[in-house]
């Protein structure tokens, strides 16, 4: 049997290494849920000791409240991605349009479920609480400037675009509430609410920001 000395340890960078650690409790957070997330369950995912976690993050409800962010945000990324200047190849509807398909899909049940486990949490956590308004917030805002310039474009009509992006980010919430007891038997009225919330709000016809 051949022995084998310590394996040499991987310095990282502060930031490199923060950012590791953030990503891999996210990942923990939306596979399995925020009460997962601990100091020790996400140094035995990267294969490091408690204490550097605890050197990052001593508490580890600020783990919590970031991993949460840190997912929210990748995934509003991928589904409306930010275009400060306004351009981009796909004009306001289409955006809209892919933006719903997107979140009716599967692929996006685990985020459903973060922010389902995050606003129950939030109650006890005032830290996470504070990064939860934090990302409705931006969430909505994202809508509220799609909204925007799709009516400025003549792609909608709509007098308040924050308050349409409100009205359709609560129809959003309200479908994913059932994420963990209906998943399996939504039909069409529950995994298209949002869409067609959106198109009476924008003044669209029915099925105008279905996928084609």
């Amino acid at each position: 049997m051949t022995s084998r000395g310590p394996e040499k340890r991987v310095r990282k960078a502060p930031a490199e290494r923060r950012h590791e650690i953030v990503a891999t409790a996210a990942q923990v957070g939306l596979v399995e849920g925020l009460e997962c997330i601990t100091l020790r369950r996400v140094a035995d995912e990267l294969g490091v000791r408690p204490g550097l976690v605890g050197h990052y993050f001593p508490a580890a409800d600020t783990l919590v409240a970031e991993a949460f962010t840190a997912a929210t945000m990748a995934d509003l990324d991928t589904l409306l991605p930010e275009r400060p200047d306004g351009s981009g190849d796909d004009s306001p509807r289409a955006a809209l349009r892919r933006f719903f398909t997107l979140m009716s899909s599967t692929e996006f049940d685990n985020v459903s479920r973060l922010w389902l486990n995050a606003r129950h949490l939030s109650r006890y956590r005032p830290g996470l609480r504070d990064h939860v308004v934090a990302q409705e917030l931006l969430w909505c805002t994202r809508i509220e400037e799609t909204i925007t310039a799709g009516t400025a474009s003549g792609d909608f009509t709509c007098a308040d675009p924050r308050a349409a992006a409100v009205r359709i980010l609560v129809a959003i919430d309200g479908a994913s509430a059932y994420i963990n007891t209906s998943a399996g038997r939504r039909g069409a009225p529950i995994d298209h609410l949002a869409r067609t919330v959106a198109e009476a709000e924008l003044g669209l016809g029915a099925g105008a920001l279905e996928a084609a």
